[in-house]
């Protein structure tokens, strides 16, 4: 369980620092321009995005999807909540000074992005029959197909 904890912490971390830094490039380097900073943001969402299909990716060939799914959940819930607020603080305003629409707009594209990335990553996998049940699932074929067959 401690394992498991960690490794859904350590992910949540990745995707926080994430946003953290796309937050420092906009305000530490001056970027005014609204569409500068809207394609910053949603850099920083891609790279979100791409570390879930990564992490996805990277459990879903040793775990069950359940357990993947849960993990991969838990995890970007964890980062979503502190980029919701205390990602604000990291731009120079508070949460409340953004806004509920601006916040909930944020909400959903984080959850969009990371919940696609996850998804790409694991349906990559399982496409390619290398996901932990394909795997379980080829074995057992293997070990069949072994045995000497049945005389009667």
């Amino acid at each position: 369980m401690r394992e498991r904890l960690l490794r859904i912490g350590i992910l949540a971390g990745v995707l926080f620092a994430v946003n953290v830094v796309g937050r420092l490039i906009v305000r530490i380097g001056g970027v005014e321009e609204v569409t500068a900073q809207q394609r910053w943001t949603l850099v920083a969402y891609g790279v979100i995005g791409l570390a879930m299909a990564v992490a996805g990716v990277s459990w879903a060939r040793r775990r069950p999807l359940g357990i993947v799914a849960a993990d991969l959940a838990g995890a970007a819930v964890a980062a979503g909540v502190l980029v919701l607020t205390v990602g604000p603080f990291v731009s120079g305003t508070t949460p409340a000074e953004v806004g509920a629409g601006d916040s909930f707009e944020a909400a959903w594209q984080y959850a969009g992005f990371a919940a696609g990335g996850a998804a790409v990553g694991v349906l990559l996998l399982t496409m390619l029959g290398l996901d932990y049940r394909s795997q379980s699932l080829k074995r057992f074929a293997e070990a069949k197909s072994t045995r000497p067959a049945r005389r009667y």
